[in-house]
């Protein structure tokens, strides 16, 4: 996190985020650009629980809603193992259309750029100029491993990895009554399941690997309270107003969280986290326990292990910090 690469902002940590359009990354977008030590140096969007066109331009209203017109913004061409049922990826239409984004209208032409070129890109940069940047993934990890398997000199281009996925001591999110129960296992996260070969190439790669998992994350609910919180700080504060419209389109899906948020906000303020365990990992890529993601015990911990991160020491701060950040 104390990694500074040169850009707009020199004092400011730059980050590539990478995520798959749910309501709740174009929230976690805002949030990352209202933290003062951070700089937004890109977005790449994964066509997994999204549907790519509408996603992009969506995520491309945003940006001009935040002032950031000018941020690079790309699709990956990824493709994944197992894809998201369709229900789930509408989501990425209903909050392209939210009032706050009305006055907006895309910039983003079809074809849109490629995630990957533009990654390779950042990376060159990062590397070039001795300043690792931080990529925040709340998505899949394809994107990532793809460019790095391909160029592994630029592995040194990344400072820290920071990834909401899996799930270890808690059940997965795979619904059998959504997809078929023939491959709805009750271990697997979305974000492994969606490509878990692109999980395992990340746990064998140099990578310093932030990992934010349901353990951590089935905590960050959106509450009635913190809704209404947003509702009230609506009255003065248009980023308030706009995340208060997006978890709108969600609040009646019980299983929804601040999946996103939760790693994001952890770059802002690690001090309402309980410490990471130091665990090495391991993932199934075949059968039924696809996606699964569990502690290796054949290998003991080491210093480049994942650094695992399992629940709040502070809960309560969490929603404050970051209704703070958006008011």
């Amino acid at each position: 996190m104390n990694s500074k690469a040169a850009g707009n902002n020199p004092a400011k940590t730059r980050v590539v985020l990478i995520h798959d359009a749910a309501v709740d990354e174009y929230i976690s977008t805002m949030v990352l650009t209202l933290m003062p030590d951070f700089e937004l140096a890109g977005v790449i969007i994964v066509n997994a629980d999204c549907i790519d066109q509408p996603a992009m331009d969506a995520a491309s209203k945003l940006q001009q809603f935040l002032g950031q017109p000018d941020v690079p913004l790309a699709l990956s061409r990824a493709r994944g193992w197992n894809p998201f049922p369709w229900e789930y990826r509408g989501d990425c239409i209903a909050f392209g259309n939210i009032p706050s984004l009305a006055p907006y209208k895309s910039q983003i032409g079809s074809p849109p750029p490629s995630g990957e070129d533009l990654l390779y890109k950042l990376l060159v940069e990062a590397v070039s100029t001795q300043n690792p940047i931080t990529a925040l993934v709340t998505g899949p990890f394809t994107p990532l491993t793809d460019v790095l398997a391909q160029h592994p000199e630029l592995r040194g281009g990344i400072g820290t990895v920071v990834w909401m996925g899996g799930a270890i001591n808690v059940p997965g999110n795979l619904d059998p009554d959504t997809i078929s129960p023939e491959v709805a296992n009750k271990h697997a996260e979305w974000n492994a399941f969606w490509d878990p070969f692109a999980v395992e190439l990340a746990l064998q790669m140099d990578l310093s690997i932030n990992l934010f998992p349901l353990d951590i994350t089935d905590s960050a609910k959106i509450t009635p309270a913190f809704l209404n919180a947003l509702s009230q700080q609506g009255k003065t504060s248009r980023y308030s107003q706009l995340a208060y419209e997006g978890y709108l389109l969600v609040k009646n899906q019980p299983f929804y969280c601040m999946w996103d948020v939760t790693a994001t906000y952890w770059l802002h303020n690690p001090t309402i986290y309980t410490p990471a365990v130091t665990m090495p990992l391991k993932i199934d890529t075949w059968g039924f326990n696809q996606g699964w993601i569990q502690p290796d015990g054949s290998r003991s911990p080491a210093p480049g292990s994942p650094q695992v991160f399992l629940s709040f020491a502070n809960e309560a701060a969490f929603y404050s910090g970051v209704l703070g950040l958006l008011a």
